[in-house]
C-alpha cells in the first residue's frame, strides 16, 4: 500500500462510473433500435443525447485532470481510460446514426449478436468502475471482456461473409458494412477500457 502525504482527488471514481453507466443506457438503446416496430427516429434522438452526455462527462474528467494536483492513479491512465470510454460511446452513436442516415429498414440477423455482446460488455464495465477505488475483484472483468471481444470478432467475420454472399446489392453491402464496422469498433474500445483498467491495477498493486 502506497503512503500518500497529500490529499488526492477521488471524484474521478464517480465520474468514470457515470460514464460507464451512460454506456449501459446506450447499449440498451441499440437493443431497442433493432427490435421489431422500434421508433428509430426517437431512439436516434435518445442516443444523440447519450453521446452528448458522454462528451460532457469526458470533458469534465479532462478539466478535473488539469486542475488536480494529486490524482488517484497515473494521469496518463486517467486520460486513456476517459478517452477509451468515449470511443465506445462514439462508435455506438455512429452505428445508430448510420442506420438512420442510410434508411436501413432491413438489418442482418447477426447484428443482434453484435449488439448483445456490446450490452453485456457495457454492464460488466459499469460494474468494474464501481471497484476501481478498491482495485479488488477486477481480474474476472478484463478476462471476460477479452472473451467477449473475441466473440465479437467472430460475429463480425460471419456478418462480413453474409454481406458478400450475394443476398444484398452492392450499395446495401457498403451501407451495412459501415454499420457493423462501427459496432466492431465499439467492442474493440470496450477491450481497450479493460486493458487500461488492468494496467492501472497492476501499477497500483
Amino acid at each position: 500500500m502506497r503512503l500518500r502525504l497529500t490529499p488526492r482527488d477521488d471524484s474521478y471514481y464517480e465520474m468514470f462510473a457515470d460514464s460507464a453507466n451512460n454506456l449501459v443506457i446506450a447499449s440498451r438503446l441499440l437493443v431497442e433500435l433493432i427490435s421489431d416496430g422500434a421508433d428509430r427516429e426517437a431512439i436516434t434522438e435518445k442516443m444523440r443525447a447519450c453521446e452528448h452526455a458522454g462528451d460532457d462527462r469526458t470533458h469534465a474528467i479532462m478539466r478535473r485532470l488539469n486542475e488536480s494536483f494529486v490524482t488517484p492513479f497515473d494521469r496518463e491512465d486517467i486520460y486513456r481510460l476517459a478517452s477509451c470510454l468515449d470511443d465506445v460511446m462514439d462508435s455506438m452513436d455512429a452505428a445508430v446514426d448510420l442506420i438512420g442516415l442510410y434508411s436501413l429498414d432491413r438489418l442482418p440477423k447477426g447484428i443482434i449478436d453484435q449488439v448483445e455482446v456490446l450490452e453485456r460488455a457495457a454492464e460488466l464495465t459499469a460494474e468494474a468502475m464501481t471497484r476501481l477505488r478498491s482495485m479488488k475483484n477486477l481480474t474476472s472483468y478484463w478476462i471476460e471482456i477479452n472473451r467477449l471481444e473475441n466473440q465479437a470478432d467472430q460475429i463480425y467475420r460471419r456478418l462480413l461473409a453474409h454481406l458478400f454472399s450475394g443476398e444484398y446489392d452492392a450499395l446495401t453491402v457498403l451501407k451495412l458494412k459501415d454499420v457493423i464496422e462501427e459496432l466492431e469498433k465499439a467492442a474493440d474500445a470496450f477491450e481497450h477500457v479493460a486493458n487500461t483498467v488492468e494496467s492501472i491495477a497492476v501499477k497500483e498493486s
